[in-house]
């Protein structure tokens, strides 16, 4: 059978940096994988997003285990892709005004340590000698050499590349309008607005569109929008060395507050531009300008380095984070409808957690037991949304 006539073991929906993953994995242990997007390669959430790979952020269990799996995984990527995806093994420092937020950093890396995160607690005298821009009189910090970065739309479009090198298809600006279930209840196929692709397994890799994608199946996944606003500088020397965030940002990460949050959280970036965030809010899929938030963010940045008051902002962006209430992803088979796998539900962590779980998945597909527990994990795991699907 030929390439253009062969049936594809799996299609996976979503062509951002988790689904790409998906595919890259899959495809590299033999699989045949169709990939089917709505829009275009990180027309989504990677397209808005700064690229993080954090373990910083992270409490002991089991989403900073992911991570600590995808990061080695990301390391192995960045051999393999070179500087094509812009990798910086720069690590993380988080800071603190106040000793009482010291002290909390202080606690949290602690219970981080018995996990096997790095971290080294920097005096507020010593911290200009990693960042000499930061403003004086703050308290402390941490820093954690394991975070590092990647430019989120070139490490999709590179996994995705190197996916089709091994044979996967790929299929952008078609949604998934229908999934087909046979009279057993299980995955049959998908329809775009285009083609019919007849398969055994999809994997849900739509990001904030998962939750309507696993209600054509007839289940539910309550994945909503958390809408963040990031700033981009006119370019710059790099005056950032490391990502820099406020204590907190642990915080708003963790909340599960509707309201708007921001922190400061400003990087650099191989280009030059500074990166200035992070905002939270869930409004839907609503993308209006906030100038509010724009102001918040660029005054919280400038209260950090003061440097950055008088530089040229040059644009902004705003994206969707697909939260899930628990703030766990979905990821793996779904016992409701077999041949059906999810993963979704990142929310900001998905460039991060992106290749443990394209691999787990790729586990999964294959017929082997998963290197992690993917109970955690499991889309059935909200009795009500199933409920209500």
């Amino acid at each position: 059978m030929s390439h253009s006539q062969r049936l594809p073991d799996v299609v996976v929906v979503g062509a951002g940096v988790v689904g790409a993953a998906c595919a890259y994995y899959a495809a590299r242990a033999g699989l045949a994988v169709d990939v089917v997007d709505r829009g275009p390669v990180a027309g989504g959430t990677t397209g808005a997003g700064e690229g993080n790979l954090l373990v910083s952020d992270k409490e002991p269990g089991p989403e900073l285990d992911l991570a600590l799996y995808s990061g080695g995984l990301w390391r192995e990527l960045a051999a393999e892709f070179g500087t094509a995806v812009e990798y910086e093994d720069k690590g993380g420092l988080v800071v603190a005004g106040t000793s009482e937020r010291q002290e909390a950093l202080r606690a949290f890396a602690a219970g981080q340590a018995g996990s096997g995160v790095l971290a080294e607690e920097i005096p507020g005298e010593r911290l200009r000698e990693l960042e000499p821009h930061l403003a004086p009189g703050l308290a402390g910090g941490f820093h954690y050499p394991q975070d590092s970065q990647v430019q989120p739309a070139l490490a999709a479009a590179h996994l995705l590349r190197a996916a089709r090198r091994a044979g996967a298809r790929l299929y952008t600006g078609e949604a998934v309008r229908a999934l087909r279930l046979g009279a057993d209840g299980a995955v049959r196929g998908v329809e775009t607005e285009r083609r019919r692709l007849d398969t055994a397994a999809v994997v849900n890799a739509a990001g904030t569109w998962g939750g309507e994608l696993a209600a054509l199946a007839g289940v539910g996944l309550p994945v909503l929008p958390r809408r963040g606003f990031v700033l981009v500088t006119e370019p710059l020397p790099r005056i950032v060395r490391h990502k820099v965030y406020a204590a907190d940002y642990v915080a708003d990460v963790a909340s599960g507050s509707a309201a708007l949050q921001t922190s400061a959280v400003v990087e650099g970036t191989p280009g030059g531009p500074v990166l200035i965030g992070a905002s939270r809010e869930r409004v839907g899929f609503d993308r209006t300008l906030s100038v509010e938030v724009l102001h918040r963010l660029a005054a919280q940045a400038a209260a950090l380095f003061p440097v950055l008051a008088g530089v040229n902002v040059m644009r902004a962006y705003r994206g969707f984070r697909p939260y899930l209430p628990d703030h766990l992803p979905a990821i793996g088979a779904d016992p409701r409808v077999p041949g059906l796998y999810h993963a979704c539900g990142h929310e900001g962590a998905g460039i991060g957690l992106a290749p443990g779980t394209g691999a787990l998945i790729a586990q999964q597909l294959t017929g082997k037991d998963p290197e992690r527990d993917l109970a955690p994990f499991r889309p059935d795991r909200f009795p009500a949304a199933d409920a209500a699907a």
